[in-house]
């Protein structure tokens, strides 16, 4: 079954140039229903407003982390199948290991491409 362009993404990351980046690549992409949030409390409370398909988010944010968010999701009945993927420019091995137990979908390291994100994507999604 082909994946919906119409799929409703969130992305969340502190900064808004990522944001604006992420946006960018998925448009590329063809994804054009996509809501931003800038750290994991304005993600819950997005997610209280809207059901999403998709939640792509960086790991390193303040008040709330990426890894955090991916636990509470990971937690809530509504939430806990949603393909997550976690973006970090960490490459310890240990945030790896976590975010995978965790329930982490799939792993992004910045900086990343249009390219690197099609092919995590549709690891997670399958073909679009």
């Amino acid at each position: 079954m082909a994946v919906s362009k119409d799929m409703p993404i969130l992305i969340v990351d502190d900064f808004k140039t990522m944001l604006r980046i992420t946006r960018q690549m998925l448009a590329q992409l063809g994804f054009m229903n996509v809501t931003e949030a800038t750290d994991g409390v304005d993600a819950i409370e997005k997610m209280g407003q809207k059901d999403f398909a998709l939640i792509i988010s960086d790991w390193n944010m303040e008040p709330m982390s990426g890894y955090d968010l991916l636990k509470h999701v990971r937690g809530a009945s509504k939430t806990p199948t949603v393909p997550f993927v976690m973006v970090t420019a960490e490459r310890k091995p240990e945030n790896v290991i976590a975010a995978k137990k965790a329930g982490v979908s799939n792993y992004i390291i910045k900086p990343f491409n249009a390219g690197t994100l099609k092919s995590k994507l549709m690891a997670v999604l399958g073909p679009f």
